[in-house]
């Protein structure tokens, strides 16, 4: 039955004792307005439709009569506020079913439309958002970011974020892989509401536990003329594809059991031939969502074809699954990556057939390598545990995944995971493919390292270089001061292995043979490591660095004034000779470092301490 009209535009209606232009959803009152009892009505301001679906339309049909009654070409505003509008009715009506009100009242439209204006993009209490992954393998950083962006939309707005796990496909899912991906969501701290290990009200949430689920909506389908079964083989359905393709036609099933009488059917159910289900698509249909980040996208139907909802071996499809899912856990916005934006025809065909409420869309973009194509394992670590293993901090990867396609837009790059949940919207959401950039993760882990409190650092570093086999014991003092040294300087946690090792070793003989110091050995260098051998030899060096880092400094400075030598072309010749290389943290500072290594370090790490340096020093002076 077609939408219709109350008295006239405008108009206020009567609804349980209530006169004013208002929302109002009712149930169980169909046969006093229109339509057969039981059906669900929507009334908007006077405008009542069967479904939430033919809303929209609704609304902008009579948008139209508007403008054109008033010349205009443009679409005006309140065109824009009633499909707002006719949004939050969807939702409200969500709510309705849910909470099994009879009738739900809300504000006139246009208090309505300033608060919906906001809310598909930002969220309400009421918002509803998942995270599906398959566990036939590991959490990839796609995967990942796409959880990410739906746990921040619902914790920006008080909402649920939900996990639910598809793992109809039963040959490649596995319980280790499942196991693992909730393990790095925890690690990444995205909690969920519902879901694995939390249960809730519209489980389960494992689609393998849901088959009876979708078996009972694959019957309602076929009783109502919108599924049927297929005997095709695969051979004819090989046919089909071969002959649209030469016909340069789409690959489309053809129908050729869409109108098969029931005694075919029968006999062939009865002769037990093997038969699927397909959902019946209706032609020449156009089918339209408004993608908070990609606007408006549509599809003719003509090109679908009838499509498969229950496979041969009684398993459903992916496609509907979702749909069935989302309607019936009260998903409101669906947020996932764009490649299954082609996968939207179908679920939302399967929406309405089940007079179930259409989320709102988000489709992201995709995540590619530098190269600008798909992001895979060639390219090196991909997935979650990886980097986790790596040593990469969970507060930094999900600030880069965050910054995967979205920003706050402002120049600020690094967010603490509150920050993100106070920044987020799905409006900022970008349209243009993100490129993962490794270098800028470590960059920005590095960031969220040096930010962490100094017990955090010390217990890191720490525990890591006991885990190398490099120092013995985490809390000890050795590994604080390396730890503190050291922060600075790394990117990752593990970088401090490296880094301590070139400290405790001397690599000052391939250091003063390279190109990049020829320039300071040229420069009268044997003269810079004379006055350290002097200096060792007097005590004075040892004194300098026993006394603190002001005796420290005074010595250097009054070497300086005593070779006539200042900046660069003091501190890089002392720089080589005390700590054989070119760059590193302060040189007394390590220097003080090396002289608490032995005891600390276990006994297969190489340590030069300072009296075989000033020995290498004195057999180089002695050949030079």
């Amino acid at each position: 039955c077609d939408p219709v009209h109350l008295h006239h535009e405008g108009a206020s209606v009567e609804v349980d004792g209530s006169c004013s232009p208002c929302i109002c959803f009712e149930r169980g009152a169909s046969d006093r307005l229109r339509g057969s009892p039981g059906r669900q009505l929507v009334l908007v301001d006077g405008i009542v439709a069967r479904s939430v679906r033919r809303l929209h339309r609704l609304f902008i049909a009579s948008a139209d009569r508007k403008r054109r009654g008033r010349g205009q070409t443009s679409v005006p505003y309140v065109d824009r506020r009633s499909k707002m509008a006719c949004n939050f009715a969807s939702a409200a009506l969500r709510r309705s079913a849910r909470r099994g009100a009879a009738i739900v009242k809300c504000a006139t439209t246009s208090e309505v439309a300033a608060r919906e204006a906001t809310s598909h993009v930002s969220g309400d209490a009421h918002a509803r958002v998942r995270f599906a992954p398959s566990p036939t393998g590991q959490l990839h950083v796609g995967g990942a970011r796409t959880a990410l962006f739906n746990w921040l939309f619902a914790r920006r707005c008080g909402g649920k974020f939900v996990v639910r796990i598809e793992d109809t496909d039963a040959a490649r899912s596995t319980k280790e892989s499942e196991d693992a991906m909730v393990k790095d969501l925890q690690w990444l701290g995205l909690d969920w509401d519902e879901g694995p290990e939390r249960g809730g009200e519209r489980g389960p949430y494992r689609q393998s536990e849901r088959k009876e689920i979708y078996r009972k909506y694959v019957d309602e389908l076929v009783e109502k003329g919108l599924a049927y079964p297929c005997f095709c083989t695969d051979d004819e359905l090989e046919a089909m594809k071969k002959e649209a393709e030469e016909n340069k036609m789409p690959p489309i099933y053809n129908g050729k059991w869409a109108h098969a009488s029931q005694e075919e059917v029968e006999s062939m159910m009865n002769a037990g031939v093997p038969y699927c289900y397909r959902f019946r698509v209706p032609k020449d249909k156009v089918v339209e969502i408004d993608d908070i980040v990609r606007g408006k996208v549509s599809w003719n139907t003509n090109t679908l074809g009838d499509f498969v909802v229950l496979r041969s071996n009684g398993l459903p499809v992916y496609n509907f699954c979702v749909a069935i899912d989302d309607g019936l856990m009260g998903i409101s916005h669906v947020v996932r990556a764009e490649e299954h934006l082609p996968n939207t025809l179908r679920q939302v065909l399967i929406y309405e057939a089940l007079d179930m409420l259409q989320p709102v869309f988000a489709h992201a973009s995709l995540i590619l390598a530098p190269d600008r194509s798909k992001l895979s394992k060639r390219h090196g670590a991909t997935s979650v545990g990886q980097f986790r293993e790596m040593g990469y901090l969970p507060d930094a990867l999900v600030n880069y995944l965050a910054l995967l396609g979205w920003n706050d837009g402002t120049e600020k790059e690094i967010f603490t995971l509150p920050e993100l949940v106070e920044s987020f919207t799905l409006d900022r959401v970008t349209k243009s493919a993100a490129v993962f950039d490794i270098e800028k993760l470590k960059w920005m882990n590095g960031q969220h390292l040096r930010a962490l409190p100094e017990e955090s650092i010390v217990e890191l570093i720490g525990q890591d270089l006991v885990e190398a086999g490099i120092a013995k014991d985490a809390g000890g003092q050795f590994c604080r001061d390396a730890s503190l040294l050291l922060q600075n300087s790394c990117d990752l946690v593990a970088d401090s292995r490296e880094q301590l090792q070139t400290i405790l070793q001397y690599g000052f003989l391939s250091t003063v043979a390279s190109d990049k110091a020829a320039k300071f050995v040229e420069d009268d260098f044997k003269q810079v490591v004379e006055a350290v051998i002097s200096a060792y030899e007097s005590k004075e060096l040892l004194g300098a660095l026993e006394n603190g880092e002001n005796e420290w400094k005074s010595w250097v400075k009054a070497t300086g004034k005593a070779l006539n030598r200042k900046g660069k072309r003091l501190f890089m010749p002392l720089r080589i000779a005390l700590t054989g290389c070119m760059e590193g943290p302060d040189i007394g500072a390590q220097l003080m470092l090396l002289s608490n290594a032995k005891g600390a370090v276990t006994e297969g790490t190489a340590v030069v301490d300072l009296d075989e340096r000033i020995s290498v020093l004195r057999d180089w002076l002695q050949k030079a």
